[in-house]
């Protein structure tokens, strides 16, 4: 098993996927950055400042947001196999073929939580930096910061395993980034305009993750435009055990399903 992951994170860093997400996850953190420099008072419309516990939660969580980026990785990663007909030969090296199946599994989590580390540390040092440039404290202590940060890191490994596991189901390349993105960006928001509907929102993976990080402003905005009630998301503690979840029945998809089905 341990040649299986060695290889499978060999054929990740060879190929141009960790150079995007190199750039992505840079490319997150420093976003947050400029947001908290710029300042959420300054939004249209205003919100809440960095030096209160709203403003500092929203900024953060807007990176949970972002967890699609690690999800796109792990489904494009496992797509393209099949699309570039790559899969006969890592079948060939690993006759049982549940082997290399979870093979790929830890290799994409631990690279999604490897960006989603990188994401935050960037993320975390941009928004202390630009609350020094502002001269104004954070809104929540460095303790909670960091462990909101943490959580967030951990949501983009999951998501990664969720990719890998849309990637698996439905092989083809280009159709698995649209059902991915369409879910994710479309679905989700789609349930919160829709009254009684909106209750399964919590345990979405996007409402899950949001329970998990204290990102209620998208269910908040929500609510302010069509005049309901905001939904109440889950405990953080809840939130983080269905997105395990999630993330159990992504491995079980991932491993399963390709067993059932050839593989040209």
């Amino acid at each position: 098993m341990i040649a299986l992951v060695s290889a499978e994170w060999r054929r990740l860093t060879a190929s141009r996927l960790p150079l995007w997400g190199l750039v992505a996850a840079l490319g997150s953190g420093a976003f947050a950055g400029l947001l908290a420099l710029v300042g959420p008072e300054n939004f249209q419309p205003p919100l809440p400042g960095l030096e209160t516990e709203a403003g500092t939660r929203m900024l953060l969580g807007m990176l949970g947001i972002l967890a699609f980026v690690p999800a796109l990785i792990g489904t494009t990663a496992v797509a393209a196999e099949y699309r570039h007909r790559t899969i006969t030969t890592t079948a060939l090296f690993a006759p049982k073929r549940w082997t290399a199946l979870a093979a790929k599994l830890v290799a994409y989590a631990a690279a999604g939580l490897g960006y989603g580390l990188l994401t935050v540390t960037v993320a975390g040092i941009a928004l202390f930096g630009a609350a020094a440039a502002k001269g104004v404290p954070l809104g929540l202590p460095t303790a909670a910061v960091l462990a909101l940060l943490a959580r967030i890191a951990l949501t983009m490994a999951v998501y990664t395993l969720l990719g890998v596991a849309v990637g698996a189901l439905l092989r083809n390349q280009v159709a698995a980034l649209a059902v991915l993105g369409g879910y994710f960006y479309l679905v989700e928001t789609a349930l919160l305009l829709i009254p009684g509907a909106n209750l399964l929102y919590p345990y979405l993976p996007g409402g899950a993750a949001a329970a998990l990080t204290g990102f209620t402003y998208m269910a908040d905005a929500v609510a302010a435009q069509t005049g309901q009630s905001a939904v109440a998301l889950l405990p953080a503690s809840l939130g983080a055990a269905v997105l395990l979840t999630y993330a159990l029945l992504a491995a079980l998809v991932a491993v399963a399903v390709p067993l059932r089905k050839d593989l040209t």
